[in-house]
């Protein structure tokens, strides 16, 4: 299966899990703890069921990383090409209802996130990308199709060469030295946001650059990276205030976590 069919398979997965979270999302639903102290919910679990089960049908030689199944320590041999999956990124947001929760899924070769999905149920907006082939957004309400859905419209990162740079930064995870390097950078207006989207974000020109000092998981950036990178943006891993080069993936000797990074528009 070549790239655009898997992002065909991506997409209606990330759909399809959407709309089983969203039915969860209008309940008085529960969470737990994870190992590590995060929280869970049935949502994540039934939403990656769902994606792992049809992965496996229509790509069943590419192995998933998923982040319920990795903190479980189920994790397959990957390889040079695997399916990175957070089935609900942003849980905290999701147990607080401000609806800025994702579904993600992407597509690693080679150490890069070449193709990504990131769906936002509660707010009804699908962002996809793929290397060479553009990123786009599109507006669809869970348990509805793309067929039936308003047309996909490309976007594009913007380049910063304005002075105002516009900052998009973490609800949850924002600390003194995130605010430190902003001030650096020479932002004038930030902006918060949960979850993948900050970097859907910076993809359609809402921000301008997005860093995050702080521990993050292969799961929890790839389908992101893969918007922005598609929609002309770049994503830097850092040592210190340092770009030591593209955030890469299949980080094994690392337990898949991600150096503080930040993330910039064309």
């Amino acid at each position: 299966m070549h790239q655009p069919e898997l992002l065909d398979l991506m997409i209606d997965l990330a759909l399809e899990a959407g709309a089983a979270i969203a039915e969860i999302y209008a309940t008085d639903f529960d969470s737990d703890a994870k190992g590590d102290g995060s929280p869970v919910t049935e949502a994540d679990r039934r939403g990656e069921a769902i994606i792992e089960a049809g992965l496996k049908l229509g790509a069943p030689d590419i192995p998933i990383l998923a982040e319920e199944a990795a903190s479980e320590g189920h994790i397959p041999e990957l390889g040079n090409r695997f399916f990175c999956v957070d089935p609900l990124d942003g849980t905290k947001e999701f147990l607080t209802r401000n609806g800025e929760f994702t579904v993600n899924i992407a597509l690693i070769d080679h150490g890069r996130a070449v193709a990504g999905v990131v769906y936002a149920p509660a707010i009804e907006t699908l962002y996809y990308g793929a290397a060479g082939e553009g990123a786009f957004m599109q507006k669809i309400a869970p348990g509805r199709t793309r067929r039936d859905a308003e047309p996909p419209h490309e976007i594009e990162a913007r380049s910063p060469l304005h002075k105002d740079l516009v900052a998009v930064a973490s609800r949850s995870h924002r600390g003194p030295d995130t605010d430190a390097l902003l001030d650096k950078i020479g932002v004038s207006e930030f902006t918060p946001a949960g979850s993948s989207l900050k970097f859907c974000l910076v993809a359609r020109g809402s921000a301008d650059v997005y860093p995050r000092l702080g521990r993050t998981m292969e799961w929890d950036t790839a389908a992101g990276q893969a918007v922005l990178e598609a929609a002309g943006g770049r994503v830097m891993a850092l040592d210190g205030e340092n770009e030591t080069g593209p955030l890469g993936y299949g980080k094994k000797e690392r337990g898949f976590d991600n150096p503080h990074f930040i993330a910039w528009g064309r």
